[in-house]
């Protein structure tokens, strides 16, 4: 076990460059694993950190399944790709809740034609209701535009 970290207070746990260590503390039942998956994203090839960040997307405490989606969106920054099951973990999730962020870095660093199917649907289904949504706030901001300038018109 590094003493680079403390597991209990979770200090120094984005350090975590040792899968071993993670699993370790994984069978102990540590509590700051998710925190721990940010720094295996940071720190290890996508292909050993994956199936250890898979299972700290389902952690039982909220906040720390948070920061294995942070890890995910890590991964798909650092390495412009993922690996299927951390998709499928993204699927399972899906877009509202703890993996929306990750799921736009991931839309964001992924090249397209590097995603799955699923994933290419979701892209172009965020990609037609942002633009909508940018569509929807010009027409308000027109016509409260408008009403100011028919105030100011009116003695």
């Amino acid at each position: 076990m590094g003493s680079e970290w403390d597991w209990e207070t979770g200090e120094g746990l984005l350090g975590v460059d040792d899968p071993a260590d993670w699993d370790a503390a994984f069978e102990r039942g540590e509590r700051s694993l998710g925190t721990a998956a940010i720094g295996l994203a940071l720190n290890c090839l996508l292909e050993e950190a994956s199936p250890r960040i898979v299972r700290a997307t389902r952690l039982p405490d909220a906040a720390q399944r948070g920061f294995a989606f942070t890890a995910v969106g890590a991964a798909a920054r650092l390495n412009g790709a993922l690996t299927p099951e951390l998709y499928a973990a993204l699927r399972d999730e899906g877009l509202v809740g703890t993996a929306e962020d990750a799921i736009r870095d991931t839309l964001t660093f992924v090249p397209f034609r590097d995603l799955p199917p699923w994933f290419k649907r979701r892209s172009v289904c965020l990609t037609v209701r942002g633009t909508l949504e940018g569509w929807w706030l010009s027409a308000e901001d027109a016509v409260e535009d408008a009403r100011r300038a028919l105030r100011r018109r009116r003695p």
